[in-house]
């Protein structure tokens, strides 16, 4: 489906509530006893194309066999033409240049389902996974994002952040089907394509690292759920995981002030940028990250909108941004 072709919707034209065309026969294989595909997967994807071709590998194994899109971010390294030689099946959208965590929101935006789960090039969904999503949130209508468990491989371990998700920190809400969360890691996360879009999808300020806060924050501020369902999975093989880099620790701090900076009150602002700014007399990484942050603040004053105090009060809970 063309960008923005997505109409109103109309009793016997076969669309559903959202305006998206229902296939009369499965899309891309669909699901055994459903009428149509319910979850497109997005990958956005830069320079590893050995990575790519290995998850792309698994998903396309998948029962549910989803339509897949992949948004290559001007890679270097013959990526694209590999995908759709090895997978022809799989839809490739090639960007002139790197736009980083936004590449998805294109592949959000071409997408023909109402829900688009998002995978890495090292990361999978686990089969019937997309599934059971799918049935999530078509019982739960104001359940806009559900994040999935997440295992690493090789061995299956649970990623820390879905054991702390577990614990439910946030508590439960009735109308949700899982723990409520306030954050994400993308790679385990399954959204409401209308809700997504109506948020703006992911910022381009932040570029890559934290995006997930801002959003997150974004689809609470209007009344939109975010759950935690332990019975998704998704696998996760990273490389290099547990070794961050002072330029990704940089890059995350100076993201970690931007969203406080954009959504949260002006004395936690005050407060993080402080920290930051007393750690930059000492620590160049931490000076890298402050002189960023000031080249963008411009901006993001621009695009300040305070949550309510309640979702700061989550925040706090959760020692997000702290």
């Amino acid at each position: 489906m063309a960008d923005g072709d997505r109409g109103s919707a109309r009793a016997g034209d076969g669309r559903n509530a959202s305006g998206l065309v229902r296939a009369t026969a499965p899309l891309n294989g669909g699901r055994p006893g459903r009428e149509r595909a319910d979850v497109t997967v997005v990958i956005a994807t830069r320079d590893r194309r050995d990575q790519l071709l290995r998850t792309l590998g698994r998903l396309c194994e998948l029962p549910e066999r989803p339509p897949i899109i992949v948004v290559d971010n001007a890679s270097r390294d013959g990526g694209p033409d590999a995908v759709r030689r090895r997978f022809p099946e799989v839809r490739v959208v090639e960007l002139p240049a790197n736009r980083g965590a936004c590449a998805r929101n294109v592949g959000v935006r071409r997408a023909g389902t109402p829900y688009v789960a998002f995978s890495d090039d090292d990361s999978w969904w686990e089969a019937g996974a997309l599934d059971t999503a799918a049935r999530a949130l078509d019982a739960h209508p104001r359940l806009a994002l559900l994040v999935g468990r997440i295992r690493l491989a090789p061995d299956g371990r649970p990623d820390p952040v879905s054991r702390k998700m577990g614990t439910a920190p946030l508590g439960r809400e009735d109308d949700l089907p899982g723990p409520s969360v306030l954050g994400f890691p993308a790679c385990g996360a399954v959204v409401r394509r209308d809700a997504f879009l109506a948020v703006g999808g992911f910022d381009d300020l932040l570029f890559f690292g934290g995006e997930e806060t801002l959003l997150a924050l974004d689809l609470a501020a209007g009344d939109r759920g975010l759950a935690y369902l332990d019975t998704v999975h998704a696998w996760h093989d990273p490389h290099g995981a547990g070794h961050q880099s002072p330029e990704r620790w940089a890059l995350q701090q100076r993201n970690d002030v931007l969203v406080t900076w954009m959504r949260l009150s002006p004395g936690r602002t005050a407060a993080r940028t402080w920290r930051l700014a007393r750690a930059a007399v000492t620590d160049p990484a931490a000076r890298g990250a402050l002189t960023a942050l000031l080249r963008r603040l411009p901006a993001a004053l621009a695009r300040r909108r305070r949550v309510p105090r309640a979702l700061e009060k989550q925040i706090a809970v959760l020692h997000e941004l702290q």
